[in-house]
């Protein structure tokens, strides 16, 4: 059986509507909503709320990429309908705890986001002894701008054989997308080319078939 790969599709417009609408048009091909941490702050935890009314059926990821106060700050947001919270990776290990356990109360997933963390190694594995359910390798947009790319660091996760999760992000396109399945990603994070696209939905068809076939040939 091929394996299973799920897509998250991150939205980071500020508007609220505009954020529901590609949701509705790409919650067909996808598997994970993300509103991303500018919508979040933008909007907070009413269109978490909204979201998950709306598409019951999808996972809704809130980006909260919390640093500090962990189960305080994100379990409102799983007990709003958040399925998924973010807490980054270079915080310290009380608040990505914290965040696992307001996660792991409410039946969500605790995602630790890896994002400038200087040892990803030793990060992921204390993250995965403390619970964690996801380990998000993240290129960031100004990381992105200077050349890097989520590769390096997604190799390193996969190959570490932890009981978790692994997510990439970081400028996916159609070009690559087989790239980053067949590296071992769980979960593969698709912005721009999804939300840029003169068709969404269209988009969001392509990546998922895709995203299959490279899953069907791992």
């Amino acid at each position: 059986m091929a394996k299973k790969v799920m897509i998250q599709v991150a939205l980071d417009t500020l508007d609220p509507q505009v954020t529901l609408d590609l949701a509705a048009k790409t919650a067909p091909y996808i598997d994970i909503i993300e509103i991303g941490t500018p919508c979040v702050k933008y909007n907070g935890i009413s269109l978490v709320k909204e979201m998950k009314a709306k598409f019951p059926d999808r996972k809704v990821l809130a980006d909260l990429k919390t640093m500090d106060a962990g189960e305080y700050e994100a379990r409102p947001f799983f007990e709003a309908g958040a399925d998924i919270t973010t807490v980054l990776g270079v915080a310290e290990l009380a608040t990505i705890k914290g965040v696992i356990k307001a996660a792991h109360d409410n039946n969500g997933w605790a995602q630790v986001d890896m994002i400038c963390v200087p040892d990803i190694v030793a990060t992921a594995k204390a993250s995965a002894e403390a619970g964690a359910d996801i380990l998000g390798v993240h290129t960031g947009l100004d990381q992105q701008a200077a050349g890097q790319t989520p590769f390096a660091d997604l190799n390193k996760l996969t190959s570490l054989g932890l009981n978790v999760m692994i997510s990439c992000a970081g400028g996916i396109k159609p070009e690559t997308v087989a790239d980053v399945v067949k590296a071992g990603a769980d979960i593969v994070v698709v912005g721009g080319a999804i939300y840029g696209a003169d068709d969404p939905a269209a988009a969001a068809k392509q990546m998922r078939e895709l995203v299959d076939k490279a899953a069907a040939e791992v």
